[in-house]
């Protein structure tokens, strides 16, 4: 067994936490861990130290001699830390309630990780990453940064791009689900089959071969539509249009419902806001449930439950990624890293999530090759998005960011689209401080939202 292993986790008081746990403690013949590290903020106290129990208790039921560490300051967690993962909301699910509810009031989607609401939660979250970075370079100089805080793929193009951690990892729990759904529809098990993923973190499409290398893409193709097609549990499935799947011979992944057919999912998400409970609002009530039940002194393993969340696996992925780095796997995963040429219309320093060998290494990206017209067209489009989202959530730039506004397809251009900008940047001030001072003009100028339950989060400071 080598070198003992510390984990800082940031964003300790998650909900998906006890599924980190479990991944670690399924592993750990293979990653000998001696330390683990729970940060997190003030406001999220409550659930860290619930949180932390329930991990203490998982470990304390294992034949594994674990303590769990918890602070409220990363600069305590972080010297000598040999993995950061971080799972961190920023400004917690009343931010996403708000990311949500405003584009609704507005008729356009409202949804966590794209259109409006996927913009602000990047806004928020990419200088606090620059934070950690920072810390990070002067406390744990050779640490590994794995992130799944959402949108993933900004997030780790901001971590490896903008402030120059080369050594980060983006993860996503769509590609993991695709792959444990999909082969039994066709009468295979997960290993007969060889997945090969490329595209933008929720925004990518996959091609699947047996071990003959037979592809059997189209199989699963027949399959996309069914409930147990691969659609993450979050994402209302409103079916494909046949005749397109057929067309690009490709799997799209359950994210591209709301582009390829947005009206039908705009109407559904429009008429969960009518009825006063979007996903957001949906996932504060699982949450609660969740919590209660973590406090019970009795649990000591990971709920059933929790796979009512849309990222359940997320945490899996972690562990299975930190263990190939740490044991020099050469591990097949789709993560989010740099391009290097595997998909030729992007630029090599893009960020991309694409199946790629996982080893001591990091992540080497395996070649994809050309994308047919509307898929290049399309990766082009969203990548060039991402860009002025992740440029103006580092300088406070407004105009960047109503050009992404005005590009991203989700979001209704001209004035109402602006107006849904303008209201968020109002609503989100708190986490916003590289945006002030056009938070103060739009406040002059008299920007608020007419949406009463966004005004009473507000009202209360959240």
């Amino acid at each position: 067994m080598g070198k003992k292993v510390k984990i800082v986790t940031i964003g300790g008081g998650s909900s998906y936490t006890p599924e980190l746990m479990e991944g670690f403690i399924k592993r750990y013949e293979e990653l000998p861990i001696e330390e683990i590290w729970l940060v997190d903020v003030e406001r999220g106290k409550e659930k860290l130290r619930i949180v932390a129990d329930l991990a203490q208790r998982m470990w304390d039921a294992s034949p594994y001699q674990v303590k769990i560490h918890t602070t409220l300051d990363r600069r305590e967690a972080l010297p000598g830390a040999d993995f950061v993962t971080t799972q961190f909301r920023v400004g917690l699910l009343e931010a996403r309630i708000k990311d949500e509810r405003i584009p609704d009031l507005h008729g356009m989607l409202g949804q966590e990780t794209n259109g409006a609401g996927g913009i602000f939660k990047a806004f928020r979250t990419i200088p606090v990453i620059g934070q950690i970075i920072d810390d990070m370079r002067e406390l744990c100089p050779d640490a590994w940064l794995i992130n799944f805080t959402n949108p993933s793929g900004m997030v780790t193009e901001a971590a490896i791009k903008k402030f120059g951690w080369k050594r980060t990892i983006g993860l996503c729990n769509v590609p993991t689900i695709a792959q444990m759904m999909e082969p039994a529809n066709i009468g295979y098990k997960q290993e007969e089959l060889t997945y090969q993923f490329a595209g933008l973190n929720h925004f990518h499409w996959h091609r699947v071969f047996n071990r003959k290398g037979e592809e059997v893409t189209e199989q699963i193709l027949e399959h996309v539509n069914e409930k147990d097609g691969g659609t993450p549990v979050n994402i209302y499935q409103s079916p494909f249009p046949m005749e397109l799947l057929h067309s690009m011979k490709l799997v799209p992944c359950g994210y591209h419902r709301y582009y390829y057919i947005q009206k039908e999912m705009l109407e559904h998400s429009l008429e969960e806001f009518k009825k006063g409970g979007t996903r957001a609002e949906q996932m504060y009530q699982v949450e609660r449930e969740l919590f209660a039940l973590y406090a019970n002194p009795e649990l000591h393993e990971k709920p059933a439950q929790l796979s009512k969340r849309g990222g359940a696996y997320y945490s899996d992925a972690a562990c299975e990624c930190i263990s190939a780095i740490y044991n020099d796997k050469h591990l097949r995963m789709t993560v989010s890293t740099e391009n290097k040429g595997a998909i030729p219309c992007l630029a090599p320093d893009s960020i991309v999530e694409v199946s790629s060998l996982i080893s001591s290494k990091g992540a080497e990206p395996i070649a994809w090759g050309e994308m047919p017209p509307a898929e290049k067209g399309w990766l082009q489009l969203m990548k060039a998005m991402e860009e002025c989202v992740i440029e103006a959530a580092i300088t406070g730039d407004y105009g960047l960011a109503l050009e992404a506004f005005t590009m991203n397809p989700l979001i209704e251009s001209g004035s109402e689209g602006k107006r849904v900008l303008d209201e968020l940047m109002v609503a989100h001030e708190k986490y916003l401080p590289q945006f002030k001072e056009k938070i103060q003009e739009l406040k002059a100028q008299g920007v608020e939202t007419d949406d009463e339950v966004v005004r009473d989060l507000m009202r209360r400071g959240l």
